[in-house]
C-alpha cells in the first residue's frame, strides 16, 4: 500500500519548506485511517531533510518518484523511503531506504544484531542492513509485478545522526552489508552515488503504481515447507523481532548448560511463532543438540509428520515431533532444548493422560532449555495453564534463568494489525481504539446464509485447497456412532453438514476432499489458511449490543467446556469468567485463521445484524 507519493521535485520542494511531515501525516490517515505519534512525525523531519540532500547530491533527476511509509502487502511492515526511476542503461529499479535516528551503535555475537540506545534504554535491533534487505526480499517474493517486470530492487540503509561505520560496518556483519549498504551521517556522497547510478532517468513508466497495484503471490505456509527446512532449505525470511528471537534461542543454547535457561515468546496469529520455531529445531539439530518440537495440539503436528510422509521414516519423525505429554517420567536434564509451541495449550493432569501430572512442570525437568511460544489470547480449554505468569512462575521454581520477548508484527490476516485490534474489540475481549474495520485492509463479510457462505468457501478453494469453513462447538458429534448423521444443523437453511473429524481427523485441513466438511477448534488452532468461514453458534450471541457467552450452548461432546455445570454450582462468577474466555477466545482463533479474509455466518439475528454494523455493511 503507497501512503505517501510525489516526483522527487514535489518531495524536495516540500522539505525545503518545511511542510513534509505534515503532507506525509496527511495521506499516512488518509490511506491508514489512523494517527501516528510526536516521535513518528518528528523522524520524518529528522530524516527527510537528509534524504533530500542526499537526493541533491546524487542529482537525482526531478520526475523520479519517492514513496514513504510503502506496506510490505500481506504484512504490517512499512518501508520508510522508496525511489524510482531507470538506470542508465533504462533498467527499471526501485531503491529501498531504511531510515534510522540511532547516534551509537555497538556489536554483538549474534549474527544480523547490533545494540542501540532506544526507547530510554540499550537494546537489541536487527542490523538495518539485514532489516532493508528482508524487505526487499518480502517485496520480490510477494509481488508479481517485481518479478515479471523486471524491477530491480536495492536495498540500503541509511543512519544521518550516526557518526561511525566501525559497529555497522565490521566483518562480522558482512555478509548483510554486501546485500544492503549501510551509509551514516559522513556518508552523504557514497549514498547519493547509490541512489545516482540506479535512478539516473525518472519514473515514466509509473514503477511504483504498478508495484503497488500487482497482484499477489500467496505467501508460503510453514505445512507446505516442512520438508524442505528439515533438509536445510531456507524457506523464511525472519524479519525484526522474528530474527531478534530466533538469534536469542541460539545463543541461549550455547551458554553453559549447568544452568536451566526459558526463553518464553509471546505474539498473537501469525508473527511467527510457529515458522521460528521449526527453523530453530533445525538449527538446532544440524548443531548437534538433542531438541523436539513439541505441542499439545494434534492437528499441527499430525499434519508436520503427513507433509514429511516419504521423505523421512516414522522413527525419524517421532524424533523430531512430540506431544506434550510425553515427558511425564523423563529424566532430568535428558534433552538439550524443548521448543514448545502453542504453549497456551498446556495443560495439568488431562483426565485423557491419567499419568501426565503438569506439562510446563514435566518439560522443565526433562530440558536444559525450554522455549515457549504462546499466545494467550488462545487459551480456549478450561484445562489449559499456559498462560503467561503461569509459565514464568513454573520456570522460576524450577531454577530457571527466564527472559521474555514479544513478537508484534503479524503476517496473517493481510497483515492488518487494524483487523486484530477491531475482532478483539468486536468480540468484547479488550477494548481497542479500533470500532471500524476497513474491508480494503482484510476482506471480511457477513453472510445471510450458511449455504451461500459455504459455497463461497469451496470457490475459493478451487485453485490452491487452502480455504475451509469451521464452526463453534455448538453441535454434538452425532457421526460419530452413526456415520450417515450430519452434524452441524441449521435446521432454517436446511443446512446439514458433517464436523471433519468422522473422516480425516486432524489433518482434514490439508485433505484435498475435505471442504464439504466443517472443522473446529481443535483442528485448525496452530495452522493457516487463505479464507476462513466461521459459523457463530449460540454460545456467543449480542443482547443490546453487549456480547453474552453460554457454556451451556456448547456441544456434550466438546471437552473445552467440560464440567461447566459443576464449576457453577461450585462459584457461579468463576465459572462464567472462565466460560467466557474461552468462548471469546475461541472465536478469535477461529476469525484469524484466514491470511486473505473471514467471512462469517451468524445462528443468532441480533449476532448477525451486529457484526454487519461494527463492519458497516449493508444488506443487499
Amino acid at each position: 500500500m503507497l501512503v505517501y507519493t510525489a516526483s522527487r521535485a514535489e518531495f524536495s520542494a516540500q522539505v525545503q519548506t518545511n511542510e513534509i511531515e505534515n503532507r506525509v501525516l496527511e495521506q499516512f490517515k488518509s490511506a491508514l485511517g489512523q494517527g501516528t505519534s510526536a516521535s513518528q512525525i518528528a523522524s520524518w523531519r529528522n530524516s527527510l531533510n537528509a534524504v533530500n540532500q542526499a537526493l541533491n547530491v546524487g542529482e537525482i533527476p526531478p520526475d523520479a518518484q519517492v514513496a514513504i511509509e510503502y506496506q510490505i502487502p500481506l504484512t504490517a511492515k512499512r518501508v520508510d523511503l522508496l525511489v524510482s526511476g531507470l538506470d542508465s542503461q533504462e533498467r527499471e529499479n526501485l531503491v529501498i531506504v531504511e531510515l534510522k535516528q540511532w547516534s551509537d551503535v555497538r556489536k554483538t555475537s549474534k549474527d544480523a544484531i547490533v545494540k542501540t540506545y532506544l526507547g530510554g534504554g540499550i537494546r537489541e535491533e536487527a542490523h538495518p542492513s539485514y532489516q532493508a534487505w528482508t524487505y526487499a526480499s518480502l517485496i520480490k517474493s510477494f509481488n508479481v509485478a517485481v518479478q515479471q517486470g523486471p524491477i530491480g530492487l536495492h536495498p540500503c540503509a541509511y543512519l544521518h545522526n550516526c557518526e561511525s561505520q566501525d559497529a555497522l560496518g565490521d566483518q562480522f556483519y558482512q555478509a548483510h552489508t554486501e546485500k544492503a549498504p549501510v551509509y551514516v551521517r559522513q556518508d552523504i556522497d557514497k549514498l547519493a552515488e547509490f541512489l545516482g547510478q540506479r535512478i539516473r532517468h525518472g519514473d515514466a513508466a509509473k514503477i511504483l503504481q504498478r508495484v503497488d497495484q500487482s497482484p499477489l503471490k500467496p505467501s508460503k505456509e510453514l505445512a507446505d515447507t516442512v520438508a524442505s527446512l528439515l533438509q536445510g532449505n531456507e524457506e523464511f525470511i525472519m524479519i525484526d523481532e522474528q530474527k531478534l528471537v530466533f538469534e536469542e534461542a541460539l545463543a541461549l543454547s550455547r551458554m553453559d548448560s549447568d544452568k536451566k535457561r526459558v526463553l518464553l515468546v509471546e505474539g498473537g496469529p501469525g508473527t511467527g511463532k510457529s515458522v521460528i520455531a521449526i527453523n530453530l529445531l533445525v538449527k538446532l539439530i544440524n548443531a548437534g543438540k538433542v531438541a523436539h518440537y513439541v505441542t499439545n495440539n494434534n492437528a499441527p503436528r499430525e499434519i508436520y509428520e503427513a507433509k514429511l510422509a516419504g521423505s523421512k521414516t516414522s522413527g525419524e519423525i517421532s524424533a523430531l515431533f512430540k506431544k506434550a505429554g510425553h515427558f511425564v517420567n523423563a529424566r532430568r536434564d535428558s534433552v538439550d532444548v524443548l521448543i514448545v509451541d502453542e504453549a497456551h495449550r498446556l495443560m495439568e493432569r488431562w483426565f485423557r493422560d491419567p499419568k501426565g501430572r503438569h506439562h510446563i512442570k514435566e518439560m522443565l525437568n526433562a530440558a536444559k532449555q525450554v522455549l515457549f511460544f504462546m499466545d494467550q489470547d488462545q487459551i480456549i480449554h478450561f484445562k489449559d495453564i499456559g498462560d503467561r505468569e503461569e509459565l514464568r512462575q513454573r520456570s522460576l521454581e524450577a531454577g530457571a534463568d527466564v527472559k521474555e520477548l514479544k513478537l508484534e508484527s503479524q503476517f496473517r490476516c493481510n497483515g492488518s494489525d487494524s483487523y486484530l485490534d477491531w475482532l478483539s474489540n468486536t468480540l468484547q475481549l479488550q477494548e481497542t481504539d479500533t470500532s471500524t474495520l476497513d474491508v480494503r485492509e482484510f476482506d471480511f463479510k457477513v453472510f445471510d446464509s450458511p449455504h451461500e457462505l459455504h459455497e463461497t468457501i469451496i470457490s475459493l478453494n478451487q485453485s490452491s485447497n487452502k480455504s475451509r469453513m469451521v464452526a463453534g462447538y455448538c453441535w454434538n458429534w452425532e457421526g460419530r456412532k452413526n456415520p450417515v448423521e450430519k452434524d452441524v444443523k441449521i435446521p432454517e437453511h436446511h443446512f446439514e453438514k458433517k464436523w471433519n473429524l468422522s473422516s480425516y481427523g486432524s489433518t482434514w485441513l490439508i485433505e484435498e476432499n475435505s471442504v464439504d466438511e466443517i472443522g473446529c477448534i481443535h483442528t485448525c488452532q496452530g495452522l493457516e489458511l487463505e479464507y476462513v468461514g466461521v459459523i457463530v453458534g449460540k454460545d456467543f450471541v449480542i443482547r443490546d449490543g453487549i456480547v453474552q457467552t453460554d457454556a451451556n450452548e456448547r456441544a456434550k461432546s466438546d471437552d473445552a467446556t467440560k464440567g461447566y455445570k459443576k464449576m457453577f454450582r461450585e462459584d457461579p462468577a468463576d465459572a462464567k469468567r472462565r466460560a467466557d474466555r474461552v468462548i471469546k477466545n475461541t472465536y478469535r482463533t477461529l476469525m484469524t485463521r484466514g491470511q486473505k479474509g473471514c467471512f462469517i455466518y451468524c445462528v443468532d439475528s441480533e449476532t448477525q445484524e451486529y457484526f454487519k454494523h461494527c463492519v458497516g455493511q449493508r444488506d443487499g
